[in-house]
């Protein structure tokens, strides 16, 4: 009996010990404020969405006949196809399709990545020409996006740090240190909106009689924002 109440009493003693030594920042004066900044940045990588198909005519054309113009049409504006050309599916690169139960005709679709929008455009021309239409906006992102992220970051701590001067500054009372900083994590915007999200494509049009406007491309501005909540000692 003796050694149960021992065994209590030395189980209660670490329990107290442990509460004590998790005591934080909430036993002294203190002052939580939220910040936020954010950002518009110009993307420059653009992802573009390119599915060929097997033409089922008479004159069927090839998958790989349509591949081959494809890639000399990108290389002829010098684009990099073996870096910036891919493969969506890397496990099955082909797909195919029975057609009457004989036929059997393959599709393949790629990614091409560019980082302006004036080569994006000179893309849709020449896949247009090529006969090629199954095309789509797949992303849009940044090079520098993590920097971005960090910037705006920094401008969140310090527009909390103002916040906290500002609302202390009325009551004689000042901010010591942070004593604790929880980042609820910066938001990127990339999300294409309706139909090609966050652009904008003027199509072919009529400039003089025979004469056509190459279409334009105008892509939106990715939002980057930090949101911070710091709790500075209260002075």
């Amino acid at each position: 009996m003796n050694r149960t109440f021992l065994t209590l009493i030395l189980c209660l003693t670490i329990c107290i010990s442990a509460m004590g030594q998790t005591k934080t920042f909430i036993d002294q004066p203190y002052i939580e404020v939220g910040g936020y900044s954010d950002t518009l940045v110009t993307p420059n990588l653009i992802y573009i969405k390119i599915i060929i198909a097997e033409k089922d005519s008479r004159d069927k054309i090839s998958l790989e006949e349509q591949e081959n113009k494809m890639i000399t049409a990108f290389k002829n504006l010098g684009i990099n196809t073996e870096v910036d050309l891919t493969t969506s599916d890397m496990l099955s690169n082909y797909k195919f399709y029975l057609l009457k139960q004989k036929d059997i005709l393959k599709t393949k679709e790629y990614i091409l990545k560019v980082t302006t929008a004036e080569t994006a455009s000179k893309i849709f021309v020449q896949l247009e020409d090529l006969g090629i239409s199954n095309t789509s906006m797949h992303k849009v992102d940044h090079s520098d996006i993590e920097n971005l992220k960090n910037i705006c970051r920094t401008k969140a701590i310090e527009n909390s740090h103002k916040k906290a001067v500002a609302l202390t500054k009325p009551i004689s009372q000042t901010i010591g240190n942070a004593i604790h900083i929880t980042d609820n994590e910066t938001n990127f915007d990339n999300q294409l909106q309706g139909r090609v999200a966050g652009v904008q494509i003027r199509g072919y049009s009529s400039v003089d009689k025979g004469k056509y406007e190459a279409p334009k491309i105008e892509f939106e501005k990715i939002k980057v924002s930090a949101t911070v909540s710091v709790k500075y000692i209260l002075k």
